[in-house]
């Protein structure tokens, strides 16, 4: 048995006879896996999409997967797996080794995941935009701005898409009449990397060979495939996404992001003369993606430092150039960023709130997943009520779920406004059948999270000179924005304390910019005008701030 086995019908009947096959789930569906076998074949035996270029020779590191369980009874790592982080095995070279246990995994694909990729109560010029795509067509000729890039009758397409820290998400556009025919998304790659901009600014510093960079464009290039269209009729890619994330993808150095004064390279040669915008342009062909070679990707501007160019999309999405009105906006995410203004004068800037409302670091936490909590209710006799995404078992509690269970608390009394449980107990338990509690340790993470968002729209409303009750509108932006119980966000001082009707949860307000952007050379020069005259201000250096923080992680409504 030490030099392997030779997969088979006949073998696993042995293996299974004699104990030594262990138990594997990957994304919860439960597999066998006889000693030898490699995490790889027992998925492509199951039927599950494992992203591979290189045919499972560990070459391309697209076959991630995050092990939550059961690591010991893998192989040992390989030379290709080392880069990765402790949590991540490369499907093709983690086999199971001898013995009883089971292996707990998933890919980075999940279908099941709930990744915001459409938008929703946005203003009326926003969703009828004019099409004035860059790509266009002028009889068999197939143009870029006036340059020609083919001869065809073929269809027109272009792609929009949102590079977010945690998920990605992409639209396929006919650019002929405007049409959104496929939308795509996965979560983020990248996470073998770290789960905020900074981890990943320092991993793509210590690591070489752009491994980040490659490792995205190998999923987008699977997604893009998928697509139902031929993918050379793919003309244009427009991206939105925070600094880091656009310029990893671009393959640009990030390490200027990472350390003060926290500007793009992009950033840093406009401020020296040196380009008109810190928007980027390159042919498809340099990134090797399986569109028309002469197609080009092109890099949304950013506003500054770690605001980036999905604030700049979400701008577009909400129609910031033709609000008269005072309205702000907030994007919660591993880093929130946040608007104040209208169409004369604009605030912008950005929070380092951590993964704490997207699950990560938080006990009990879970990405937007079937079997993630979503909704919590506490009953006066105490017994506890969930909704759970999927309708099946609860097996941990995602952003949402975990808002609306520290509002109960706190409306109960159950907690008080710096976190401590009143019970005495260290915890408190959702589902004691199913061992999930939150911990006074996950409840701090969250006051922290929360402390920063709430910290940095007092500093910016204030520079701004106004106050909640000035504010028109109050758009809460982004997947977990888009799912946000606004009552319990209140209570526990999330978001400002004003009535529903002036609050817009409008989902995934980058990804309709990016739309925008690629349906409309007009609206997109728009933005390149817009994003010159935003004032950012930079919290690391406010002398405010750290004040702000502090009351910030108190759980109570506030009032700016």
């Amino acid at each position: 048995m030490s030099r392997g086995f030779v997969l088979g019908g006949s073998v696993l009947h042995v293996a299974s006879a004699l104990g030594f096959v262990m138990k594997l789930f990957i994304n919860l569906r439960e597999l066998e896996a006889p000693p030898g076998t490699s995490v790889f074949e027992a998925a492509e035996r199951a039927g599950i999409l494992v992203p591979t270029s290189c045919k499972k020779q560990g070459r391309c590191r697209e076959c991630l997967v995050e092990v939550v369980g059961g690591m010991e009874y893998l192989t040992p790592r390989s030379e290709e797996e080392e880069p990765l982080g402790a949590e991540f095995r490369l499907a093709c070279r983690a086999r199971a080794l001898h013995g009883a246990g089971e292996i707990h995994c998933h890919t980075l694909r999940r279908a099941a995941m709930r990744i915001e990729d459409r938008a929703v109560e946005l203003p009326v010029y926003a969703r009828s935009s004019p099409l004035d795509p860059a790509v266009t067509r002028d009889g068999d000729r197939i143009c870029l701005e006036g340059r020609e890039l083919a001869r065809t009758r073929g269809p027109i397409h272009g792609v929009a898409l949102d590079l977010g820290t945690t998920t990605v998400a992409l639209r396929l556009v006919d650019l002929e009449s405007g049409k959104i025919l496929a939308t795509s998304s996965f979560e983020n790659p990248q996470r073998f990397g770290g789960s905020d901009v900074m981890a990943r600014i320092t991993y793509d510093a210590t690591h070489t060979g752009r491994l980040l960079q490659r490792t995205l464009l190998g999923y987008l290039s699977h997604a893009i495939e998928e697509f139902p269209v031929d993918s050379t009729t793919i003309y244009e890619i427009v991206v939105a996404g925070n600094a880091t994330m656009r310029d990893l993808f671009f393959g640009l150095d990030v390490q200027s992001i990472g350390q003060k004064p926290f500007r793009s390279q992009t950033q840093l040669e406009l401020e020296a003369g040196e380009r008109e915008s810190t928007s980027l342009s390159l042919e498809a062909r340099r990134l090797r993606l399986p569109i028309h070679p002469a197609a080009r990707v092109h890099g949304l501007p950013l506003i500054s430092g770690h605001v980036g160019a999905d604030a700049a999309a979400c701008l577009l999405a909400i129609d910031l150039p033709r609000e008269q009105n005072l309205v702000a906006l907030m994007d919660i995410g591993t880093n929130t960023e946040l608007i104040v203004g209208n169409c004369e004068r604009v605030f912008a800037a950005s929070c380092p709130a951590g993964p704490a409302f997207e699950g990560g670091r938080i006990s009990c936490g879970m990405p937007g997943l079937n079997g993630a909590i979503e909704s919590v209710r506490i009953a006066e006799d105490g017994r506890v009520g969930v909704d759970v995404i999927g309708g099946g078992p609860p097996e941990g509690l995602c952003g949402s779920g975990l808002i609306e269970l520290l509002g109960e608390l706190l409306r109960r009394g159950t907690m008080n406004v710096r976190g401590r449980l009143s019970s005495g107990e260290r915890f408190f338990s959702v589902d004691a059948e199913r061992g999930i509690a939150l911990h006074e340790r996950d409840i701090s993470e969250l006051a922290q999270a929360k402390g920063a968002n709430t910290a940095g729209l007092r500093v910016l409303l204030r520079r701004c000179g106004v106050g909640a009750d000035d504010i028109e509108l109050f758009y809460l932006a982004g997947a977990f924005g888009g799912h946000l119980p606004a009552e319990a966000a209140r209570r526990i001082g999330l978001i400002p304390d004003i009535d529903d009707g002036r609050i817009r949860q409008v989902g995934n307000a980058a990804i309709e910019g990016a739309t925008i952007a690629l349906r409309s050379l007009t609206r997109r020069r728009e933005l390149e005008r817009l994003v010159r005259k935003i004032e950012h201000v930079p919290l690391e250096s406010d002398p405010e701030f750290f004040d702000e923080f502090v009351l910030g992680c108190l759980f109570r409504s506030i009032d700016l």
